[in-house]
């Protein structure tokens, strides 16, 4: 009996350390390539891409593509992966992926992160950018993810990545006028005209263009513009939207209208999609809205 014993702790012992070895060789491979794993053998990520799906006044939503890379011995299963995104070393986003990971050994995944950016605190981070004539910069994620792998147990890695990527700056849209034409009760004509201020070194096109003008509180007018508008490369593009007025709605207005613009105020609600004229993948299915508040009293002719 207790010669069975010995022999199976030799066994034992010998399985461990010839896992050990075969554990310390692969370590000693991925440092001398001087490779993606910090010298380790360690679950790695990697920023593939990311996309904006939604733009607005407040808040950005977009979509980060992650690889996750296995390079250990064995599968293993995270429950969550916390992360911060950093652009110019700035952090502006800082959530969790709570969906479970599950990588086989030897073998990656490719998770897509929802997140959510504030305009505000980007809007901060860019305009340093702008003042430094800065036109690209680093996108770098820091996420750590606790690994339930078997017989080592549950442990907790941490990993960063970034990419050198042009700096992103969000379309911003001006309303120059909106001018009434002939007003009567079958019809009512009205244009909105904006300026689309593009900072980026490429032009992008704007489709399946929506908006409506709401004045004092009451919607007066709305239209549509199916055809891409190409708004150009670092330069302001002058647009003008027609729309298909309300006359009943237009014509209660037009005391106010004509006589108290200071004290009348306009919302113009804009949504379209943007399309990359080169097909960059950032903006693939990405949606823009913009609200613009004012009141009359902004288009006094100077």
């Amino acid at each position: 009996m207790k010669k069975g014993w010995i022999i199976a702790l030799a066994i034992l012992l010998a399985g461990v350390i010839g896992g050990y070895s075969w554990y310390s060789k692969l370590k000693s491979n991925a440092a001398a390539e001087n490779g993606p794993y910090d010298n380790t053998l360690k679950p790695r990520l990697e920023l593939s891409r990311f996309d904006f799906t939604d733009i607005s006044d407040d808040v950005i939503t977009m979509n980060m593509y992650m690889l996750v890379d296995n390079p250990l011995p064995v599968g293993f299963k995270a429950r969550q992966l916390d992360y911060t995104f950093y652009i110019a070393d700035t952090p502006v986003v800082v959530d969790s992926y709570k969906k479970p990971i599950e990588v086989k050994s030897g073998d990656s995944t490719l998770i897509v992160m929802p997140a959510k950016l504030f305009s505000k605190k980007l809007t901060k981070v860019l305009e340093t950018l702008e003042r430094r004539n800065i036109d690209s910069t680093t996108y770098k994620i820091r996420a750590s993810f606790a690994l339930d792998v078997p017989i080592l147990g549950e442990k907790t890695f941490a990993a960063t990545t970034e990419r050198r990527l042009p700096t992103y700056h969000i379309p911003t849209i001006k309303i120059e006028d909106i001018d009434f034409g002939k007003l009567g009760f079958k019809r009512a004509d009205v244009a909105a005209k904006v300026n689309v201020r593009n900072k980026n070194k490429f032009p992008y096109n704007f489709t399946d263009t929506h908006y409506t003008v709401t004045i004092d509180g009451k919607q007066i007018a709305e239209g549509d513009q199916p055809e891409p508008i190409l708004i150009k490369a670092q330069s302001t593009t002058p647009v003008v939207f027609p729309v298909t007025g309300k006359p009943g709605k237009t014509l209660s207005l037009l005391p106010k209208m004509l006589f108290d613009k200071k004290d009348t105020p306009y919302v113009i609600d804009f949504r379209c999609k943007m399309l990359d004229k080169n097909d960059n993948p950032m903006f693939k299915n990405s949606k823009f809205i913009a609200t613009i508040k004012g009141t009359l009293d902004d288009f006094k002719k100077k």
